[in-house]
């Protein structure tokens, strides 16, 4: 199967990704973590009017094989929480970048995406180059 990691994305080392528009960013996770995760069961995710912390732990995900955190690449308040993957967690494999978002944050700070990586850099990263 080839993983797809689209150019209008930002990645993160912990296999977070983020889609800035303006000031609204969406987060959710990277098809290459959804493979490594296997069948997904259950996940935990803030509620709306949280704040999100930038490299911190705002929820996690579990399946078959085991449980990780989920980080923000951004600091910002949520605003949208898609409560349809938290209702069915093992729709997110279905499509990560389009209906299996997980957030969407107003951030504080748009430049924090700076330190996020391209998907260029993502793709390398997780190809073991």
């Amino acid at each position: 199967m080839s993983l797809e990691y689209p150019e209008d994305l930002r990645y993160l080392d912990s296999h977070e990704y983020v889609r800035l528009e303006g000031e609204i960013a969406t987060i959710g996770i990277s098809a290459f973590a959804i493979d490594q995760l296997g069948d997904v069961v259950f996940l935990e995710l803030p509620d709306v009017s949280d704040t999100v912390t930038m490299n911190e732990s705002f929820g996690t995900i579990e399946s078959v094989k085991a449980v990780e955190n989920l980080n923000s690449p951004v600091t910002g308040t949520v605003i949208e929480r898609n409560d349809a993957m938290t209702e069915s967690p093992e729709q997110i494999a279905e499509d990560p970048y389009g209906e299996g978002w997980l957030l969407k944050v107003r951030v504080n700070d748009p430049g924090d995406i700076n330190d996020t990586l391209t998907a260029k850099e993502y793709s390398a990263l997780v190809a073991g180059v």
